[in-house]
């Protein structure tokens, strides 16, 4: 067996790859983040009251969050439409833009590039040549070769005539313009969040977008396909996702992104449709008399008895995805606001924030949609939070558990881990020759017992062996773990 040359990457336990045999209580387990305040109503910006006034509330949504951080500069970008019941008003969506130097507090700046009922005084962004903007997700191109002048791009749904994605770019990330007036990618429905981004590890840009499929009944189901370029004009022949072991689920949004502490491995947070019959359990779940409202006022049931969440899934090719089957945020234990179609819709983009307790590392922090389809207001999106690398865990009961891996090959001195013990927990780290024999000085007995909860917990063993010394040789690692999680580990 070729061993896996790991260099001194951070590995995440998000799936199995370098794992060859686990045994005892262990599993690899899906964390969930924490709900924390709402940082942006979106209540207050140009235009809603005009909004409210003309009875535009039920469909006039703010949607489509990326976030981003560029220096000291939390970027946002969210798309905003008056999609009205009234026929004398006409569709419009535009792409707006806020900022904020801690990704909590946020601010809507006066950009006065496009005027809106008489004035330029407004966070709306310009696009020119796009009269509808659905869903551009603006990126910071990592390319090297990038043109200044194509600094930020996008890919967005082109509206009205031939159907498909346009490639668009900024030098500001504020005033946008196509690339091409012909959509650049023509194979797929698109009517939802398609993103796209400059993947370094690979050297190419890559796209994922909305399309449906049938599945083994027939049945139309919503899917996710994949494509790459060189220049960001010219696109391969796309590609479906594939989900080995995972039932066929309906995904709305993919937000599917490099993860950037280990940008080899692709995670995503896709948005799950499941769509329900009106029934007594439909009846039971809050907001009862706005479902009814909204079934009256659009004339279809599925958009009063659908319901959405997020799920976490993670690549390390970018098509072959492992999918957790339950679900990363759920609608949660609330009253309302949350069990809505189009509710809990994650942000693209995965930025740190500051820890609300004193002392704390930073976290990892995502943005969720609430309120969807309310007359009374618009949708807010709320924030949540998971430690650095915590999206899935190998987790150990009291009982204990462990796993090996396959064969691989590091780089360095150190090696560090990330993990969080209990006060009766502990983890242990064992390294050994490719046959499983422990190498001399680091067995688990010469291992010095890992406690407490650390993000960069350095591994040491009794009398200080070299870890030097097996730089490029091929070993296994065993990992102990008692009442623990493990969530990465690497060596630098």
């Amino acid at each position: 067996m070729k061993a896996i040359d790991i260099g001194s990457r951070l590995e995440l336990l998000v799936d199995d790859y370098l794992v060859e045999k686990f045994y005892g209580d262990i599993e690899l387990r899906l964390q969930k983040p924490t709900p924390q305040e709402v940082v942006f109503p979106l209540e207050h910006g140009p235009y809603q009251e005009t909004l409210k006034e003309k009875k535009c509330g039920l469909r006039a949504g703010h949607g489509y969050m990326t976030v981003f951080r560029e220096g000291d500069i939390f970027k946002m970008y969210y798309s905003v439409s008056r999609n009205t019941l009234d026929d004398d008003l006409p569709t419009k969506r535009w792409l707006h833009y806020a900022e904020s130097t801690d990704g909590i507090n946020w601010r809507l700046p006066s950009l006065g590039l496009v005027e809106y009922e008489g004035s330029k005084e407004n966070n709306i962004v310009r696009t020119c040549g796009l009269d509808y903007v659905h869903d551009l997700s603006p990126f910071r191109d990592g390319n090297p070769n990038c043109n200044p002048s194509e600094q930020y791009k996008a890919v967005t749904r082109n509206k009205g005539g031939e159907k498909g994605l346009c490639a668009v770019c900024s030098h500001d990330g504020l005033s946008w313009e196509k690339m091409k007036e012909k959509p650049v990618i023509t194979d797929g429905a698109f009517d939802t969040q398609n993103v796209a981004f400059w993947d370094g590890e690979r050297e190419e840009y890559r796209a994922y977008w909305r399309e449906f499929f049938l599945d083994a009944n027939e049945n139309n189901y919503r899917g996710v396909k994949t494509a790459v370029s060189n220049d960001f004009i010219h696109w391969s022949q796309p590609q479906w996702l594939n989900y080995p072991g995972a039932e066929t689920e309906q995904l709305y949004t993919n937000q599917v992104i490099p993860y950037y502490r280990a940008p080899h491995i692709f995670v995503g947070l896709p948005t799950r449709y499941v769509e329900r019959p009106w029934s007594h359990a439909i009846e039971a779940l809050p907001e009862t008399e706005l479902r009814r409202s909204v079934i009256e006022d659009v004339g279809g049931e599925r958009i009063g008895t659908a319901i959405t969440d997020t799920q976490f899934m993670c690549s390390r090719d970018g098509v072959n995805f492992r999918r957790y089957g339950e679900a990363f945020i759920r609608p949660g234990l609330r009253y309302k606001d949350s069990w809505m179609y189009g509710d809990i819709y994650a942000n693209w983009g995965i930025v740190e924030t500051s820890s609300g307790i004193s002392g704390a590392p930073d976290e990892m922090t995502f943005y969720v949609s609430e309120r969807s389809r309310r007359y009374e207001h618009s949708k807010a999106f709320r924030r949540y939070t998971l430690r650095v690398d915590g999206f899935v865990s190998a987790n150990a009961s009291r009982r204990g558990g462990e796993f090996v891996t396959r064969p691989l090959t590091f780089n360095g001195d150190e090696m560090e881990v990330n993990f969080s013990a209990s006060a009766a927990g502990r983890v242990r780290v064992e390294i050994q020759d490719v046959c499983g024999a422990p190498l001399p000085g680091f067995s688990a007995e010469d291992c010095v017992e890992l406690l407490g909860d650390d993000l960069k917990r350095k591994v040491a063993w009794k009398n200080n062996p070299k870890l030097r010394a097996l730089e490029g040789q091929p070993v296994r690692l065993r990992f102990h773990l008692v009442d623990a999680d493990l969530f990465s580990f690497r060596f630098k």
